[in-house]
């Protein structure tokens, strides 16, 4: 017995450790967590985030920019949209919806994104990359060349209008579809594209500058290194969706494929990241437009949230009252577990971290009535041991107990819906459903341990300091 009444005060102990750390957690002003111990660096914010509808972003519509009677492989499409995709996650913006609408559009929508004509630029640009011939000619970074990769059935590549009016790698020289090449402008020959690229990063070079570099895969190493040697003293121009990057006079041989782009006063932080992740995740295989492009605002995410929350408020307040009047002393304990409860879902939704929908909170308020059900089940059986006569101690194990097989086999039934509908939202682009899924299956599992252990060790410990005697104090 003592040993008993020892395990379960090592576990009110846990259970309101983990509390207070989740409570911490929560806070609305949380500071994150920043640790440096040596070689250990933990730089960690946590927030709770928002998606789309609650605190607006971007949505863009691409669409194909091709003739409209031309067919589109369905292939290329979906690779395009694992592209954009890819180039969305290096931004780093939470919960990005990307899916394809039709045969010829794809549908973007960005929550919280702050600076939209970056986003824009960085997956929505073709990513074509070119090393030219420019002879002896320097070239501007900015300036649109005609160059002699192919495109199709082997016409030259002529710069269109994509999804910008300028184009990002040139933040001083603007380009508008005046300064398009005229017929009678020179043709630089390709020496090699971007797809012998193997890696591409931003570094430092020897004076602080930030530099794009540039790791050659085998046959591309071979053809710099063969180009490199015998053009010595001539210029050779990196060109990405035919916009100069950079131009650089070739002083020696580059035997080992190992390339850096540089420029005078070194490349802006941010133009170097979206150039080097549209270059990382490759050339997008169908040139796209803007079809419609539009900024959605908070206002009516923040009405929808605020009346969320209202509602949920009342709804887990009714619940916490009627618990408390019915089931009495079980009713509070399971109220102060529910509250718990609570705690751990919102710093687990933190931690993940997930990102809020209005079906996200529909999905959790719901996971919220379900762990009101198991307990429920738990103190109606523990009622029915009372009325036999049982004695409080054997009463409360044998209605755990007992309700443990109907509790583990429903809560089961929901988490296997819940994997089913998030595997839907996942391969058919459907985030609703997927969040949907993913805030009532945490909340499930959530509940499973509050009702379980949590209300469990909270009446064991009053059984244990025998305060509560009668039983109509548990509902009898």
């Amino acid at each position: 017995m003592f040993t008993e009444s020892r395990r379960t005060l090592a576990v009110f102990v846990g259970i309101i450790v983990l509390a207070l750390s989740a409570a911490w957690v929560v806070l609305p002003n949380n500071p994150g967590i920043h640790v440096h111990l040596g070689p250990i660096s933990i730089d960690r914010e946590i927030e709770l985030r928002r998606g789309l509808d609650l605190q607006g972003g971007l949505q863009v519509l691409l669409e194909a920019d091709l003739p409209p009677g031309e067919s589109i492989d369905a292939g290329a499409m979906e690779a395009t949209k694992a592209i954009i995709e890819q180039r969305i996650n290096g931004l780093g913006v939470s919960e990005p919806l990307i899916q394809l609408s039709g045969s010829r559009r794809v549908i973007v929508e960005l929550p919280g994104i702050e600076d939209p004509e970056r986003a824009i630029e960085t997956f929505g640009e073709t990513g074509l990359l070119e090393f030219i011939d420019a002879g002896r000619t320097y070239l501007p970074a900015g300036t649109i060349v005609k160059t002699t990769e192919l495109v199709g059935p082997g016409a030259p590549i002529t710069p269109t209008e994509t999804i910008t009016a300028t184009p990002v790698l040139s933040p001083t020289i603007p380009v508008t579809p005046a300064a398009v090449p005229r017929p009678e402008e020179p043709v630089y020959e390709t020496i090699m594209t971007g797809r012998h690229l193997r890696e591409a990063t931003m570094g430092f070079g020897q004076l602080g500058l930030i530099e794009i570099r540039f790791e050659l895969d085998g046959e591309g190493s071979a053809i710099f290194a063969e180009y490199t040697r015998s053009h010595v003293g001539q210029l050779m121009c990196i060109v990405l969706d035919k916009a100069v990057v950079s131009c650089a006079t070739i002083n020696e041989p580059i035997p080992d494929g190992a390339v850096r782009i540089t420029r005078e006063g070194g490349f802006p932080p941010e133009e170097a990241e979206s150039i080097v992740i549209r270059l990382r995740y490759g050339a997008l295989p169908i040139p796209l437009r803007i079809e419609t492009n539009r900024t959605v605002g908070p206002t009516l995410g923040e009405d929808s949230l605020q009346k969320s929350l209202l509602a949920g408020a009342m709804g887990v307040s009714i619940v916490l009252l009627y618990m408390l009047l019915y089931y009495r002393l079980p009713g509070l304990l399971a109220d102060v577990a529910l509250i718990i409860y609570g705690i751990f879902v919102l710093a687990l939704f933190k931690l993940i971290p997930v990102v809020l929908t209005l079906p996200g909170i529909a999905g959790f308020i719901l996971s919220v009535g379900m762990a009101v059900d198991a307990n429920i089940l738990i103190f109606e059986r523990m009622k029915e041991e009372l009325r036999a006569g049982k004695p409080l101690r054997l009463a409360v194990e044998q209605g755990f107990s007992r309700a443990w097989p109907s509790i583990r086999d429903s809560n089961f039934a929901t988490l296997i819906t819940c994997a089913i509908l998030f595997w839907f939202g996942s391969y058919f682009g459907a985030s609703v459903v997927k969040g949907f899924a993913l805030t009532l299956g945490v909340g499930v599992l959530i509940s499973m341990f509050t009702a379980i252990t949590v209300t469990r060790t909270f009446l064991r410990l009053i059984v244990e300091l025998d305060v509560v005697k009668h039983h109509r104090w548990f509902g009898v």
